[in-house]
């Protein structure tokens, strides 16, 4: 599903509504099972920014019938993401923002998630067992939208980094 810094992006079979959320995205350096919030920061190697790709016409119809969503999450080059960067210390918790065009789409403080890394990281260990090199994409501020061949993406997290890619 990743896709490296520098490529761009194919838009997908099976959608007419491609999405974009923009998100922090946790590197693991150390596994664990059961963490809690505060031993959950043990784990960090470092972050980048990631663009959650979502299918949300197929989304929506898994949704209203009740069944699982990962066809509309996990398909090739969902992933887009930055380079990784090392970090130590508290998380970072400045500026997210996603363009589409230039045009500014997503535009937010990460410190303004519903749940703080520390907290994401501690419930992702209660699901499943985490290692390192596991990569954990955090949410994503509202304004997320459509995308259409074309179009090109930017982004970025203050202090982590950037993202750029075309849809093709």
């Amino acid at each position: 599903a990743l896709v490296p810094p520098g490529q761009d992006v194919a838009y997908p079979a099976m959608t007419q509504d491609l999405h974009h959320e923009i998100e922090l995205v946790v590197a693991l350096g150390a596994g664990g099972t059961d963490l809690s919030p505060e031993a959950a920061l043990d784990l960090v190697f470092g972050y980048g920014v990631g663009v959650d790709l979502t299918r949300r016409d197929l989304q929506t119809l898994a949704k209203d019938k009740g069944h699982p969503w990962e066809a509309s999450k996990a398909f090739d080059q969902s992933a887009p993401i930055s380079a990784l960067r090392r970090w130590s210390g508290p998380p970072p918790e400045g500026r997210i923002w996603a363009q589409v065009n230039g045009q500014p789409r997503q535009d937010a403080v990460v410190s303004d998630m519903i749940w703080n890394v520390p907290e994401i990281i501690a419930q992702a260990s209660r699901l499943w067992r985490l290692a390192p090199g596991d990569l954990i994409f955090t949410g994503t501020p509202e304004g997320v939208g459509p995308l259409t061949r074309g179009d090109r993406v930017t982004g970025g997290v203050d202090g982590v980094g950037d993202i750029a890619f075309q849809v093709v």
